[in-house]
């Protein structure tokens, strides 16, 4: 039960809170936020159901795609993700953990959508209770309300700005729940620094930490290929 509770606190209800910030970060045009805030709020929701789940998981780190893969191994949970959640965790684990732009980023507004899709999938296996995953998106109908009885469902029920940023446009989470959404239309791509100029990466490592394997391809001025995925924002 302790386990269960850490599993709780630690991951999901910390996800939810970073679940807001991010959607606060993609309606307010904040693109490094948007994306660091999405990463973590799917990392913290599927180390939850990790641990729930009680499947080893000490060398995930911060990879959603490691978490999901080790997850999907355990043939007791069927995430059975949709593409397009698929589709946004692929565009987060290739962007969202960087925080310091020492590799390309790219980041769009209509993105939150991808994310609270991905939210209503994943949260769903985050508690012991096997209904709320029992729960399928349907193309063209509203998605179905489920209840965890966490800090999420907390702030559904009060009338502050906590609640306002959850439900804003939001097609998954609430009573509303539209088929179409209205969504920030903003897009932001930068080059990394160092990628534009390798020519300073010995001095730049002088002064600051800089992870081997950029390095490696920096010093081969190799950064990762910049991927557009082609996205709509119908839900």
């Amino acid at each position: 039960m302790l386990l269960n509770d850490l599993a709780i606190r630690c991951f999901r209800d910390t996800a939810d809170q970073d679940y807001i910030a991010a959607r606060l970060a993609y309606h307010h045009t904040l693109p490094a936020p948007s994306l660091w805030q999405s990463q973590q709020t799917l990392e913290k929701y599927l180390k939850c159901i990790l641990l729930l789940h009680r499947i080893e998981a000490r060398d995930v780190g911060h990879s959603l795609l490691k978490a999901i893969g080790k997850i999907e191994a355990n043939q007791a949970i069927a995430l059975a993700l949709t593409p397009a959640t698929k589709e946004f965790v692929d565009h987060i684990e290739m962007y969202g953990a960087e925080r310091y732009l020492t590799t390309t980023r790219f980041a769009l507004g209509r993105h939150i959508v991808n994310l609270d899709r991905a939210v209503w999938e994943l949260r769903r296996f985050c508690t012991l209770n096997p209904n709320p995953r029992k729960l399928k998106l349907q193309k063209g109908r509203r998605a179905k309300r489920y209840s965890l009885d966490g800090w999420l469902e907390d702030v559904l029920k009060v009338d502050d700005d906590r609640c306002r940023a959850l439900l804003r446009e939001n097609a998954f989470i609430g009573v509303s729940r539209k088929l179409r959404v209205r969504v920030p239309g903003w897009i932001s791509a930068s080059n990394a620094p160092l990628y534009m100029h390798p020519e300073i990466l010995p001095l730049a490592m002088k002064y600051i930490k800089i992870p081997a394997e950029l390095v490696t391809a920096f010093k081969a001025h190799k950064a990762p290929d910049l991927h557009v995925p082609e996205e709509g924002i119908e839900v």
